[in-house]
């Protein structure tokens, strides 16, 4: 990072104080922009990365609700709508106890670059609750996304602020978000948020959109050193949305996902999970992996409150992909992978590894795909399912998913030409930094001072 970059990273932290997770991204984009910078002087000089760090709007608003018991509860809700160079602001809700502005913050940032990377026509924002939709009726969450949205709606529109789903918000949830939303404005504007249900302006595949996406980047990326999936054995971390539909694709493309984990511990399939099984315990049941073990028998190996990483050191792993949450694969997780022999680390989630994790994975040759790039696959549908709503049109799930491959394919190769092009050729995290960077700079300069 040159002087100049290490000081307006500085003022960057120094202005967005107590936001650990915001300051890690806004890091790891700036490590990778020096060269950039330096050959094309108009970025600094229109002050592009000033105005990048800053977003264009923070809103955090109060929530009240009511509980079944009829006592009044209170959560605090947040939209950040950091960057709509290329098109209205986009990106998911999540709904978490841990969700704090600086929570939303970095994942507004992540989404500026990773939506660039698509091609499509979306700016980068993100929003969420402290509220936790474990444990609480359907009336409840109900009540809850009812109040989030009577609020929300203002500054929502097809054409401004389009929100999606992220952890704690499903089609249950969007369906209460958006029933509001259409009852407050007295609109049928069904691009207004995504992934809908599919009998009212869904897209086929946008449920399976993030795994399966991670997993054509992955065998992508494989394939630039002569690897596939084929007889790969995988670990992927996390059993909710995400995970689920990586693992359905990896076993599509030949590989043997052997473990997976929750918040309670981990499970380890020696010859293979059961997917159908999977899916029953957490899309059915909403159980836990300690119930999908004990419906396996002797066929599983349950370890609560284990390390799903360390499995790499009793058994071959050609591949890891992390799709839980921010930051739980650290520097030991990673030494373990890359000291016994996995090829690849493909981010699902919304920065799994953290800075020391990837700097030992890409030191030891390990391939590495930043989340940015590798987890695009569910903002990129959302932007389909978009373009549906707007042709009041419908696809196939064979035409969606083929649209879906053809751009992560794409993002592939941007990331990968961009790195070469650099002098970086391998490095996932500077091909994307850059090549996000450019296209939203580049819309940026072409509307002037704004």
């Amino acid at each position: 990072m040159t002087t100049d970059l290490t000081t307006l990273l500085d003022d960057v932290l120094r202005r967005n104080a107590g936001e650990p997770e915001f300051h890690q991204a806004a890091r790891e984009v700036f490590d990778s922009l020096g060269p950039v910078i330096a050959r094309n002087p108009r970025y600094a000089e229109a002050a592009v990365l000033e105005r990048l760090c800053e977003p264009e709007r923070q809103i955090i608003f109060r929530v009240p609700w009511t509980d079944d018991a009829g006592r009044v509860q209170i959560n605090r809700g947040f939209r950040v709508e950091f960057n709509s160079a290329l098109g209205p602001f986009k990106g998911g809700l999540r709904f978490h106890p841990t969700v704090t502005l600086g929570t939303v913050k970095f994942l507004g940032f992540e989404q500026i670059f990773k939506n660039a990377l698509t091609g499509l026509p979306i700016g980068g924002g993100k929003g969420g609750s402290d509220f936790d939709p474990k444990g609480k009726s359907d009336a409840e969450v109900m009540r809850f996304c009812q109040s989030f949205m009577t609020e929300l709606y203002r500054h929502l529109g097809e054409y401004t602020d389009v929100p999606a789903g992220d952890i704690g918000v499903g089609g249950r949830e969007i369906g209460y978000l958006f029933g509001q939303y259409k009852r407050i404005t007295n609109r049928y504007e069904s691009g207004v948020l995504t992934g809908k249900g599919i009998g009212w302006g869904g897209s086929l595949v946008r449920t399976e959109a993030t795994g399966f996406g991670a997993v054509v980047f992955a065998d992508r990326m494989l394939s630039t050193r002569g690897r596939s999936f084929d007889g790969a054995r995988v670990l992927v971390s996390g059993s909710g949305n995400v995970a689920i539909y990586a693992i359905q694709k990896v076993q599509q493309l030949g590989g043997t996902v052997v473990a997976c984990s929750d918040s309670s511990g981990v499970v380890y399939d020696r010859d293979g999970l059961d997917l159908d099984l999977l899916r029953e315990i957490k899309e059915q049941r909403r159980g836990r992996l300690s119930d999908y073990a004990d419906a396996r028998g002797t066929a599983s190996d349950y370890r609560a409150g284990g390390d799903i990483w360390a499995l790499a050191a009793e058994t071959t792993i050609d591949v890891a992909i992390p799709c839980a949450t921010q930051n739980e694969l650290g520097g030991d997780a990673a030494r373990t992978l890359a000291s016994n022999g996995v090829a690849a680390v493909v981010e699902g989630a919304n920065m799994p590894c953290t800075p020391e994790a990837v700097k030992v994975l890409t030191a030891a040759g390990v391939l590495f795909a930043p989340g940015k790039a590798a987890n695009a696959g569910g903002v990129a549908t959302s932007a389909l399912e978009m373009q549906q709503n707007a042709s009041r049109d419908a696809w196939s799930f064979d035409y969606a998913e083929s649209r879906l491959a053809e751009i992560m394919v794409g993002i592939h190769d941007r990331c990968a030409e961009t790195a070469d092009e650099y002098g970086a050729p391998g490095d996932y995290v500077l091909g994307a930094n850059i090549a996000g960077f450019t296209r939203v700079a580049d819309a940026m300069i072409a509307m002037g001072v704004i």
